[in-house]
């Protein structure tokens, strides 16, 4: 039983990349986040040791987590005095977690 129909294969899965080189950057940016936070909370009575750690971190997440710049209100949050004892990076890495997967639903699917 011959068609003359042609064959048009398709696969039947996208192929997508891993998620896992930024699971692990992820896991890596919570690690130093949460040092970060429970050394600062330690210098709170010392700023300019404070003001140090939280621009290494600042700098460090910014690499780690691939140049995000929603880590710039963390580090004008860290800068306000007293706010050493809130764990503003852990909160600020989680938060580039949740939302770095929502995208704006584009104009053509508001129809």
């Amino acid at each position: 039983m011959q068609t003359d129909k042609p064959v048009i294969l398709v696969p039947s899965a996208t192929v997508e990349p891993s998620a896992r080189p930024f699971r692990a950057r992820l896991a890596i940016a919570f690690a130093l986040a949460a040092v970060s936070d429970g050394v600062s909370m330690w210098a709170t009575f010392a700023p300019p040791i404070e003001w140090a750690i939280d621009a290494a971190t600042a700098f460090f997440l910014f690499l780690i987590l691939e140049r995000r710049w929603a880590l710039l209100p963390g580090l004008v949050t860290e800068a306000i005095p007293g706010m050493g004892i809130f764990p503003v990076w852990v909160l600020v890495v989680a938060s580039i977690a949740i939302y770095d997967g929502i995208k704006k639903p584009s104009v053509n699917s508001r129809r």
